[in-house]
């Protein structure tokens, strides 16, 4: 696990972040969910709000297992998308799209408005087979005793 300094080790001394070691066992379950459910919203049989949703969640668990990797949680589903340049080296561009479907996401669960297209869907695909890539060359924690 890296250093726990930088920029992370900021946003947990001002309780943006908790820190919290992440395990072997917890990422690879984040990151078995994210894939299947990244495959799943390939799937051009669904509606297009579930793809979405489907990319959506797949994003988060794949970012999340990034932030846990480096030995940290939130309680932000925003923030886990925005520290991915921090976590995984990753251009804002992708985090961007990210809060761009987050903020979908908010407005269809709390507003029942459900908001994107065809081409927010592709984008998202995008950023979250990004995501994909960046944290499975995340090398393996150490197990711990």
């Amino acid at each position: 696990m890296p250093e726990q300094s930088g920029d992370l080790g900021n946003l947990a001394r001002i309780g943006k972040l908790a820190e919290e070691p992440g395990t072997p066992a917890e990422i690879a379950g984040l990151l078995i969910s994210g894939g299947e459910r990244l495959t799943d919203a390939h799937n051009e049989g669904l509606a297009l709000s579930s793809r979405f949703d489907l990319a959506y969640n797949a994003a988060y668990a794949l970012a999340l297992a990034a932030l846990r990797w480096h030995g940290y949680r939130s309680e932000n589903r925003y923030l886990v998308f925005q520290v991915l340049p921090h976590t995984l080296g990753l251009p804002a561009a992708t985090w961007r799209i990210l809060a761009k479907a987050h903020e979908v996401r908010n407005i269809a669960e709390y507003e029942g408005h459900f908001d994107a297209d065809a081409t927010l869907l592709a984008d998202l695909l995008k950023a979250t087979r990004t995501v994909q890539t960046a944290v499975a060359r995340l090398p393996p924690l150490p197990k711990v005793e």
